[in-house]
């Protein structure tokens, strides 16, 4: 009687062994069909990015301009590229009895139902900069720079005003405000903070090193002598804007 009663429990443990076993290969099956859906998912979404970036540069020589100036290299739609629906996030800006779109550097203005792209007018204001512009000096002055437009900080507005290119812009080459160093806002700074701070720093990186690298150097500094001044500028900004929350590459 006892050997028929451990009999049986030992056929029930077993048997429950065997469907643990079972159940954790199920659950060993099933994270890897996770696995591989979630690679193919992300596959196919690679895919769909790719081709979106594929359409995007076929059709720049028709649709798209690339801006080689000042060696800004960003894509823009060109004047006259239409529509339907604007970009999100965009800025809209009431000027002269006119309604003007910003975002990211490309200006539209309502034609009908759809958007066209066009030159924004000079003295017009935004509160902010482009996600991606070029900081160049001319006559101790900064402008920014991106997709054929000009723009001066202007504290009395509050904002960045459209202005005129400077002047004989053509035959002199302004000096940019150096970009070997990749700032990455760790705050949520805004644009025009980082514009802000990015100018702050590069003035007091000037004052901490007596280098300027927008100004002409000294033709009393041998090549090795400007190389340890602009190294001790970098090093100097570096160490400004990681102190204003920066990370700095």
């Amino acid at each position: 009687m006892n050997t028929r009663r451990l009999l049986k429990q030992l056929i029930l443990v077993i048997g429950m062994v065997g469907m643990l076993a079972t159940l954790a290969n199920a659950d060993k099956l099933r994270d890897r069909d996770d696995r591989d859906r979630y690679d193919r998912n992300r596959s196919t979404q690679q895919e769909r990015h790719d081709w979106r970036d594929r359409r995007t540069y076929e059709r720049a020589p028709k649709d798209y301009r690339l801006d080689r100036r000042f060696s800004h290299d960003r894509y823009y739609p060109r004047p006259g590229y239409n529509v339907i629906k604007l970009p999100p996030k965009h800025y809209s800006v009431h000027y002269h009895n006119s309604r003007y779109y910003f975002h990211g550097g490309i200006w539209y203005r309502p034609v009908g139902t759809r958007f066209v792209v066009v030159a924004p007018p000079i003295g017009i204001v935004v509160p902010f900069l482009p996600a991606f512009y070029t900081t160049i000096w001319f006559g101790g002055i900064p402008y920014y720079y991106a997709n054929d437009v000009y723009y001066v900080w202007d504290a009395s507005r509050d904002g960045y005003v459209v202005t005129n290119p400077p002047p004989d812009i053509n035959e002199q080459q302004p000096p940019l405000v150096p970009d070997e160093l990749y700032i990455y806002p760790k705050q949520g700074q805004s644009p025009q903070q980082q514009a802000d701070d990015r100018f702050a720093c590069h003035q007091w990186g000037v004052k901490q090193t007596g280098y300027d690298p927008t100004q002409p150097t000294s033709g009393n500094l041998s090549q090795a002598e400007i190389n340890n001044k602009r190294e001790e500028y970098q090093r100097a900004i570096r160490a400004c804007l990681e102190g204003r929350g920066y990370s700095v590459r």
